[in-house]
């Protein structure tokens, strides 16, 4: 296995370097298990194809991004996989909820009073998402990479600074600049 840890973190640094031949070999090694995941999640041969190519994108746009010293390879792909697998699963479940919706007075009348996000509240959502993306991507990868686990993986400062081999005080002092910096930036986009 580490052998094989080993050729997969050369591959990826090789794909952060925009190397497409390593994309290639990387998929080739790894397509098999990745759709066996996606598979497993999805259920449909076709969406687990669908979950497996937004996949590959992501490991060419994220492979500069990817830390070893985080997690082996086949890991750190299997989160993305499992993660576009239920983005896709979310999303055909709207696409047939949105379809098999019978429009009746009564229907549209709970629809227009429940809690459930209007349009126009779900495109600001998704703004927001796209700006919180534009401007995670300015900070520095140190700085990136720390408040991402901080809060993705809702990790402590002592947990990062721990898992990430650095003293607490860097750890704290790159959480509070990044934080910021994206304050910052995201005033912007208000």
């Amino acid at each position: 296995m580490m052998d094989t840890d080993q050729t997969l973190m050369a591959l990826l640094d090789r794909v952060a370097q925009r190397e497409e031949a390593a994309l290639k070999s990387l998929y080739d090694l790894t397509s098999g298990k990745l759709y066996g995941l996606a598979l497993r999640v999805l259920e449909r041969h076709e969406w687990a194809e669908d979950a497996l190519q937004e996949t590959f994108l992501q490991i060419w746009r994220s492979a500069p991004d990817y830390r070893a010293s985080l997690s082996p390879p086949m890991a750190w792909m299997g989160l993305i996989v499992r993660s576009r697998a239920l983005d896709l699963l979310r999303r055909r479940k709207a696409e047939r909820e949105h379809l098999s919706d019978d429009i009746d007075d009564d229907g549209m009348a709970d629809r227009l009073e429940g809690d459930t996000p209007d349009p126009l509240h779900t495109s600001l959502a998704s703004q927001q998402a796209w700006a919180l993306h534009q401007c995670l991507t300015r900070l520095e990868n140190k700085q990136r990479e720390v408040v991402s686990l901080a809060y993705l993986r809702d990790l402590s400062h002592g947990e990062l600074a721990e898992q990430l081999k650095l003293p607490l005080g860097t750890v704290k002092t790159w959480i509070r600049r990044g934080l910021d910096q994206l304050r910052i930036c995201m005033a912007r986009f208000a």
